[in-house]
């Protein structure tokens, strides 16, 4: 579970990263779970789009992915949506500590 404070390093972070995936008129699919899922793999954290074609909202499009791929919702504004999901093995992104309760 990420903190605010992690979540908005993230934001921070994908505000510079290009849009890599798009969502379309056909919505959510087995073909762009897996594609969303490479992605996380390799990057960590991604930025999509949803075009107006599409069956769903960004906000929607990210918590169904978020649920089928294991990753956190970062954001939604308007038609974008960023994900995040940690790779052990590959750590790209030193996300900042959280506090100790």
């Amino acid at each position: 579970m990420l903190t605010s404070k992690q979540r908005a390093y993230l934001r921070g972070l994908a505000s510079t990263e290009d849009t890599i995936l798009q969502i379309g008129k056909n919505g959510i699919n087995d073909n762009l779970i897996t594609q969303v899922d490479d992605a996380l793999k390799a990057r960590e954290l991604i930025k999509m789009s949803v075009l107006e074609t599409a069956p769903v909202t960004a906000q929607e499009a990210a918590y169904s992915l978020a649920e089928a791929t294991k990753s956190e919702v970062v954001t939604t504004i308007g038609s974008k949506l960023v994900l995040f999901r940690r790779n052990p093995q590959d750590i790209k992104i030193e996300l900042p500590k959280a506090k100790k309760q």
